[in-house]
């Protein structure tokens, strides 16, 4: 049963042509209220207005101009979700399990929560399986990981279109001279795909900035052997406007409000 009276929503029905609209999960993750599955959930359970009329349908259609909101109830759920900030050390996978090797979010207990910093108003730590790594870094690699619960925050860092910049200070060995910087910008490719264009710039006499808008598996360090450099160090100092600043390595503090990547 479609509760949407007097909103402009169109339902697909088995048997019929697709109708014009976007899909409704698709429109909520593009605006940025949830992960598209977290829209199928929230829509399901009736906590999803358009044009101000509860949909619960899934798979719904609606002109990408309809409002779109939540309903107050799933606002205020959404306000208790936690996005943690680590400065993740080297030798501790990101999310996937490595034999012998401890995971990012294990780190995650109160004993490494830095001090002074606001604890999201609740006693209880998030559950360690609630947290998802919104963009990785490899074991070799220390600085600033995002765990999150909020979907939206995770699709915004993570998914293919995603242009957030992620900044990295990284010091390498090899000959260093104003060609190598010019390759490392543009033109190189892995795994058969040209790279977007980078910004990177020296930052001493083997140390660089590189300020990327994706995240392909152990990129720099793979770029740098393109050109015949060797990554010695590496450290992702800020994603988006969200800085790694003074947080000591090993410690994690909560995203406080008003941050936004």
């Amino acid at each position: 049963m479609l509760s949407c009276n007097g909103c402009r929503a169109i339902a697909d029905f088995p048997g019929k042509p697709a109708l014009a609209g976007t899909r409704l999960s698709k429109l909520m993750a593009q605006q940025g209220l949830c992960s598209r599955r977290e829209a199928d959930r929230l829509i399901a359970s009736g906590r999803v207005l358009v044009d101000g009329a509860v949909v619960n349908q899934l798979g719904i259609r609606v002109n990408p101009d309809a409002d779109i909101r939540l309903s107050a109830q799933a606002a205020r759920h959404r306000e208790t979700l936690a996005t943690i900030l680590l400065n993740k050390p080297p030798g501790y996978v990101s999310n996937l399990p490595e034999k012998g090797y401890p995971e990012a979010v294990s780190l995650i207990r109160r004993e490494n929560q830095h001090k002074g910093r606001p604890d999201h108003g609740n006693d209880s730590l998030p559950a360690a399986s609630t947290l998802n790594v919104a963009g990785r870094l490899d074991i070799d690699s220390s600085g600033l990981l995002v765990l999150t619960q909020n979907g939206s925050i995770a699709r915004r860092l993570i998914s293919p279109d995603s242009r957030v910049e992620k900044e990295y200070r990284v010091r390498v060995s090899g000959s260093l001279d104003d060609h190598t910087i010019t390759q490392l910008c543009h033109g190189l490719s892995l795994d058969g795909r040209v790279l977007r264009p980078a910004r990177v710039t020296r930052q001493g006499a083997h140390q660089l900035m590189f300020v990327l808008t994706e995240g392909r598996k152990r990129q720099i360090r793979r770029m740098c052997e393109l050109v015949g450099l060797k990554v010695n160090n590496l450290t992702r100092t800020r994603i988006g406007s969200v800085t790694l600043g003074r947080l000591p390595r090993g410690q994690w503090r909560y995203l406080e409000s008003g941050e936004q990547f």
